[in-house]
């Protein structure tokens, strides 16, 4: 079978500048609201960093919060996400929600967010995501599927009986963009695409791109 077999179009409502407006976050807000009920994991995002020498690395996480200061995720801060965001503390979201053909792509500087929030989302997360956090060092080897359920084991017996605090290699970043690009699918690979670029804090500039 040859790739060109799994050709499909993207038909799309048209993404117009007058209906789309000047703030970004309230067309993502519109757009995300709309696929809540469609997509099977409507949270779930690229992130993209890079080493200090450029060395760019792809993962998929989830969105855990967004609001006007930006687009929040956890992680163990000793990751190679981590690593990468202390060389260069810059990043790039994409979210693609087929269900609308849509994609949204943000790119901005990284913030770790404050301690008290990643301490509230921490909390909020059930007893066995809690425990996850200790038994595993994110990205590190372990030697087999069994060395890591044993230490998921341990953890649960260690904390059976008490609260499991957030451990201070853990925690939650925040992209804050400067750039959103709104992606519509069309027919016929003519496809809408409005790109807005933050001129101040308060204002975004809007163009199109070409398909």
């Amino acid at each position: 079978m040859s790739l060109s077999d799994l050709r499909r179009d993207y038909p799309g409502e048209p993404l117009l500048e007058e209906e789309a407006g000047g703030d970004p976050f309230a067309l993502f807000r519109r757009w995300f609201e709309a696929i809540l009920s469609l997509e099977p994991d409507p949270t779930a995002m690229s992130l993209a960093t890079s080493t200090a020498n450029g060395q760019p690395s792809l993962r998929t996480v989830l969105l855990k919060d967004f609001d006007e200061r930006g687009f929040v995720w956890y992680t163990n801060y000793g990751s190679r996400k981590a690593e990468d965001l202390i060389a260069n503390p810059r990043a790039s979201l994409l979210f693609f929600w087929r269900s609308l053909n849509r994609q949204v792509r943000i790119d901005g500087s990284v913030e770790q967010i404050s301690p008290e929030e990643s301490d509230a989302y921490f909390s909020s997360r059930p007893f066995e995501s809690r425990v996850s956090v200790y038994a595993s060092q994110q990205g590190a080897r372990v030697g087999s599927r069994l060395a890591l359920d044993k230490a998921f084991a341990r953890e649960v017996e260690r904390f059976k009986n008490e609260l499991v605090p957030r451990p201070a290699w853990w925690g939650g970043y925040r992209v804050v963009p400067n750039e959103f690009e709104f992606w519509q699918g069309r027919l016929n690979r003519m496809h809408d695409r409005l790109h807005y670029i933050k001129q101040s804090e308060k204002h975004w500039s809007l163009e199109r791109l070409s398909p």
